[in-house]
């Protein structure tokens, strides 16, 4: 399932955001890249030490936990600290699939990467080019989204970062271990509450069915997910 889920940022923060990473430090991306994505990548992006990813990364993890979307369809175990990527005329990453495991450097914090996200942070009128494009069984799905905004998708997706003719894309991307490991049990439940919710809106939470739903709900996830 690939989700937008808009606003994740307000506009004030994303500002805030490009005013603190601008002035960092970038190096080349490839340095952070695995051995075949390497070849494929042809970006800036901020070191993981970087006090201002630090900082940045601290306020979107922040605003995520209080986003009831992100929540009801990731059901995030773990979130790998954001990175920052950066993208001008002529660079681009060719398609690659995600790394199934990712470790913070110098640490013992690991996660397997069932979910890739990548929150926009360059207004998509400044640049031209560097959609995001997904793969899936349906065909490729290309993604520019407005400053703030972020979109969720499987970390098993073959994807790519297509070539910057214009401007300049700056993003933060990140990956997370979800409770439930499958994308398909993740995205029914994901159906189910979103169902929940709206009947709820009409009948109020505490009608028979509601109640009934609900327990059918957490019973599935209880069936499916991890601690």
């Amino acid at each position: 399932m690939m989700l937008h889920i808009p606003d994740v940022l307000t506009q004030d923060q994303v500002a805030d955001a490009r005013r603190l990473i601008d002035a960092a430090e970038w190096v080349d991306g490839a340095a952070t890249a695995g051995f075949q994505s390497a070849e494929a990548k042809n970006n800036l992006q901020l070191p993981e030490t970087e006090p201002a990813a630090r900082e940045v990364g601290a306020t979107i993890q922040a605003a995520l936990a209080r986003n009831l979307l992100f929540i009801s369809a990731a059901l995030p175990l773990k979130i790998f600290p954001p990175l920052f990527n950066r993208y001008g005329p002529g660079q681009a990453f060719d398609t690659h699939v995600d790394n199934a495991m990712r470790q913070l450097r110098g640490t013992d914090f690991r996660i397997r990467t069932d979910l890739s996200a990548t929150l926009f942070l360059s207004d998509p009128e400044s640049y031209d080019g560097g959609e995001l494009a997904v793969e899936d069984t349906y065909g490729v799905h290309e993604v520019k989204l407005p400053a703030g905004d972020l979109i969720l998708y499987p970390a098993s997706s073959l994807h790519q970062v297509k070539p910057i003719t214009r401007g300049e894309r700056v993003a933060s991307f990140f990956w997370l271990q979800s409770m439930v490991r499958e994308d398909a049990a993740r995205t029914m439940l994901f159906q189910m509450d979103t169902a929940i919710q709206t009947l709820a809106l009409g009948r109020g939470q505490r009608d028979p069915a509601i109640i009934q739903l609900t327990a059918v709900y957490h019973n599935l996830l209880r069936r499916w997910g991890d601690s």
